[in-house]
């Protein structure tokens, strides 16, 4: 057994991973991130114009299953950075989208309010 000098520390032996068994897939990265990914920038580039909730939706429903689908292969399928960041900006198109409507209904409002609407009768109408 090796004695440590005073003053110096022992080395300390660090294991290395794990032997992979020659039968074990290779890593591959999720085809359905990359899909999660896609429809997320769909959603958040269209957001405004309304049409971003379906892709956000698709993007959103799907990155479910991926997350699904990488917990099940034990770590065999990757990309769960671009899934993280699809899932971000399919977010991010659905608060474009309510952010949108939102300011739809409030021009709505003001122009039905600046409209008096209705039939306007002559003074002398009761």
């Amino acid at each position: 057994m090796p004695v440590a000098e005073p003053g110096r520390a022992m080395p300390v032996a660090v294991p290395g991973p794990a032997p992979r068994h020659p039968l074990d897939p290779d890593p591959v990265r999720s085809t359905k991130a990359r899909t999660v990914f896609a429809l997320g920038l769909v959603a958040a580039l269209t957001g405004l114009f309304v049409g971003g909730i379906v892709p956000a939706t698709m993007a959103l429903l799907l990155a479910k299953q991926a997350r699904r689908e990488a917990y099940a292969s034990a770590g065999y399928l990757t990309g769960a950075v671009w899934l993280r960041r699809g899932e971000r900006l399919a977010w991010t198109g659905l608060v474009l989208v309510t952010a949108a409507l939102v300011a739809a209904v409030i021009v709505g409002v003001l122009h039905v309010a600046a409209d008096p609407g209705g039939h306007d009768f002559a003074p002398n109408v009761d």
